[in-house]
């Protein structure tokens, strides 16, 4: 009689192995890229030497890294896919902003926080309209003077914001832009309470902006309508915010169905 077959067995722990590989990768991820060996223990609820075998796997595959303060970082090969599912986007949120642009007439963009700057990773524009808005999808810019990005912003804690601002600076785009960290703070704590925030031509004369957040997405990620500042009254801002907080509702949900559609 044949003896019982442990490849069973040896699949279940393979996926337990990377199940809790992804824990790891998620939990330094929420502790904004680095963590030590302790606190991966404690958050995960497993044993030091369990961490510590699989953390050496990620790290010799790059997807991790360890910091002369032996702490740990998410590493470099992360970056690629990251790059890579971000352009995705475009492919399975196209039919949400489809709707989206078809009720307000307008440019409806998606953008992420990534590497202390705004990315634009989608843009649908308006058929009908002839001054349209366009944004180059892939285009980086620091978030201080985005409605995008001071709406990613005001989602972080006011430490991390002024640490994100020493880093990338706040350069002036337009006479409209907010070039002070208090400035951009108290706008910051506008949108917070409000649920949205705007450019009022901070990035470019003529432009209005008005963005809403993907809550519950994996990674700081914003939807914006962008038009002519003529065409963009308050009732227009109004209208757009309630298009895209429904729109980001279901892109969310999207995102919670297969998290894999974004990583990183």
């Amino acid at each position: 009689m044949p003896e019982p077959s442990s490849a069973p067995a040896a699949r279940a722990g393979g996926v337990q192995s990377l199940e809790r590989a992804f824990g790891i990768l998620e939990a330094m991820a929420d502790a904004g890229g680095m963590i030590s060996l302790s606190q991966l223990a404690e958050q995960l609820s497993l044993p030091p030497a369990t961490i510590h075998r699989l953390i050496r796997s990620l790290v010799d595959l790059g997807y991790v890294r360890q910091e002369a303060n032996r702490q740990y970082s998410l590493g470099p090969k992360l970056l690629r896919l990251s790059a890579e599912s971000a352009r995705r986007i475009g492919v399975w949120a196209g039919p949400y902003l489809s709707r989206a642009v078809e009720q307000l007439g307008e440019s409806v963009n998606v953008a992420v926080l990534e590497d202390d700057h705004v990315v634009y990773v989608a843009q649908v524009q308006p058929s009908t309209t002839l001054m349209r808005m366009f944004t180059e999808v892939g285009r980086r810019v620091p978030p201080h003077g985005t409605a995008v990005g001071k709406v990613m912003l005001s989602q972080l804690p006011e430490d991390e914001v002024r640490a994100l601002l020493s880093r990338t600076g706040m350069p002036r785009l337009t006479e409209h832009t907010l070039t002070t960290p208090g400035e951009l703070l108290e706008n910051l704590a506008l949108a917070r309470v409000r649920g949205y925030a705007t450019d009022e031509e901070e990035q470019e004369i003529g432009v209005r902006c008005v963005a809403v957040p993907v809550t519950g997405a994996p990674r700081k990620m914003a939807l914006s309508m962008s038009g002519p500042s003529a065409r963009m009254d308050d009732e227009a801002v109004e209208q757009g915010v309630s298009v895209l907080r429904e729109t980001a509702r279901q892109i969310a949900e999207v995102l919670g169905a297969d998290r894999s559609l974004l990583l990183g």
